[in-house]
């Protein structure tokens, strides 16, 4: 799941969301809204079937495997406050959602990427793990090495979204600041937790 490499508009026709955001995938998707398949006659999921394909969202969103999700949801079980919404607060924190949500790639799986091959300091440490959590006060910049920061300035200069409100991005000098935690608003996914908690909580 964590390197899923299959046709990405399928993914977003099965589950009915921009999960994958590659131009081709929702462009694909937007031409043939229905799910992939011979037949085109709507059929009507059972609760259980819902509740995985809400979690479906959230592992292809965030390129989790199964025992990546298990793990950050007992992570969020142990938690104070509502689990649904840790879970996803902890998805969000992941190193390559904050790369992503501050404009430093176009797509998750290219800021997967980037992380994974070293791109990325983490309070001056070099910081090659995706699921890496970080905390208020954490300060991200690219490494200064070869053409990575004309790579990465290019992202920036058109990157075609907003950068969240819990993060302060300095495009000069290509650093990012956790300013603060994110909040159940800043989610990005469209997803029922609440059906998803129950799911793993069998």
């Amino acid at each position: 799941m964590a390197h899923y490499t299959g046709p990405r508009a399928r993914i977003n026709r099965r589950l009915g969301a921009a999960i994958f955001e590659n131009a081709g995938a929702t462009r694909a998707a937007e031409r043939k809204p229905n799910p992939p398949g011979m037949s085109v006659r709507p059929r009507k999921l059972s609760t259980y079937g819902e509740a995985m394909r809400e979690k479906q969202k959230i592992k292809y969103y965030y390129g989790l495997g199964e025992r990546q999700l298990r793990k950050l949801f007992q992570k969020a079980k142990r938690a104070t406050g509502n689990t649904g919404e840790n879970l996803l607060l902890l998805c969000e924190m992941r190193l390559d959602s904050v790369v992503r949500l501050a404009g430093f790639s176009k797509t998750r799986s290219q800021a997967r990427q980037g992380v994974g091959h070293g791109h990325f300091l983490v309070n001056g440490v070099r910081t090659d793990i995706a699921s890496y959590q970080v905390r208020v006060g954490d300060v991200i910049h690219v490494k200064r090495r070869g053409n990575l920061s004309d790579v990465y300035r290019g992202y920036l200069e058109n990157a075609d979204g907003q950068v969240a409100d819990w993060l302060t991005v300095d495009p000069a000098q290509q650093e990012i600041i956790v300013s603060r935690l994110p909040a159940k608003e800043d989610v990005t996914l469209p997803v029922d937790i609440g059906m998803v908690v129950e799911l793993l909580s069998r």
